[in-house]
């Protein structure tokens, strides 16, 4: 689907995001990522579990030429709520290094290999965690 995006400035609450057509699409397709991904289900709070509360964060993203050309509504658990040990035992982000990158590239010249590049959108949504976690529900959701 293509769609449009015209707003050119970020909001700053949930409240503001909400009032613009164009945000309130961008925040719907984040929340759909995880409805996809079957991330979370909604369960009763309990009061003897930990709660780590979200946030939205807003961003324009933008051309070379400083041109708006889409924009990004992110669902973030406030991190700083977690501590070692109890929340979480370790951190792991799956990222590819520079330089492996660059020994693929290399590998991929010499054996005269195709290459395809791609986004996964939703990249973060797709580890697995050994922990229950319980997040609260996104503002005014």
């Amino acid at each position: 689907m293509n769609v449009a995006y015209v707003s050119q400035i970020e909001p700053k609450t949930v409240e503001d995001a909400l009032s613009d057509e164009n945000w309130l699409m961008a925040m719907q397709d984040e929340l759909n990522q995880f409805k996809r991904n079957n991330v979370w289900e909604l369960v009763p709070g309990e009061k003897t579990q930990q709660v780590i509360d979200t946030k939205w964060v807003f961003r324009n993203k933008m051309d070379d030429y400083g041109d708006i050309i889409k924009i990004k509504a992110r669902l973030v658990a406030k991190a700083y709520y977690q501590e070692e040990g109890i929340t979480y035992d370790e951190t792991y982000a799956p990222v590819a290094r520079l330089e492996a990158i660059r020994i693929l590239l290399a590998i991929a010249l010499m054996m005269k290999f195709k290459l395809y590049q791609m986004d996964v959108k939703s990249a973060i949504l797709n580890g697995y965690i050994k922990e229950e976690v319980f997040v609260e529900q996104p503002p005014r959701f």
